[in-house]
């Protein structure tokens, strides 16, 4: 499939971080069988300007980790529809998310992986909302998104010990 994905770096960010980002949207998309081209603009930034987001997007006052705005109101499982796509592009732009290298970093070393690995999961838990899913609840959501999360991110050969 042709999507794409538009990385805008507001800090310092190695290439290969925007390579395992762009990886995993990617396989994300297609571990979801989105079968319509579809683009996903990420813009990967620090603590302090993901907390000033989340506090003027959702009214909480401190960072996290990624944010995640998506176009439509999907549930689990729908899909982008191909007379959602932008005449100018013929791509449907699926949303954006705002992730923060900073958090990511620091979670890494908090959960004793790898940065590549948190990275590639934030991507992926971020396209999964952008696809309808969702965590509010401790329950039956958040298992049907973590068992997605986890069979992605094995697709790519991402474990949780990496």
């Amino acid at each position: 499939m042709n999507h794409e994905v538009y990385i805008d770096a507001e800090v310092e960010m190695p290439a290969a971080v925007g390579e395992h980002i762009r990886r995993a949207v990617l396989a994300a998309l297609e571990g979801e069988e989105v079968d319509v081209p579809c683009i996903v603009e990420v813009c990967v930034t620090d603590d302090e300007s993901i907390r000033q987001t989340n506090l003027d997007m959702r009214g909480v006052d401190r960072p996290t980790d990624v944010l995640s705005f998506p176009m439509f109101e999907l549930s689990p499982g729908e899909k982008p529809q191909a007379d959602w796509a932008d005449p100018d592009t013929d791509k449907v732009l699926l949303g954006d998310m705002m992730l923060s290298l900073e958090r990511a970093n620091a979670q890494a070393e908090e959960f004793g992986h790898s940065p590549e690995r948190e990275v590639c999961y934030l991507a992926v838990h971020s396209v999964l909302h952008l696809l309808g899913y969702d965590h509010l609840d401790e329950g039956p959501m958040k298992a049907q998104m973590r068992a997605r999360e986890e069979a992605i991110l094995g697709k790519l050969g991402i474990t949780r010990g990496d």
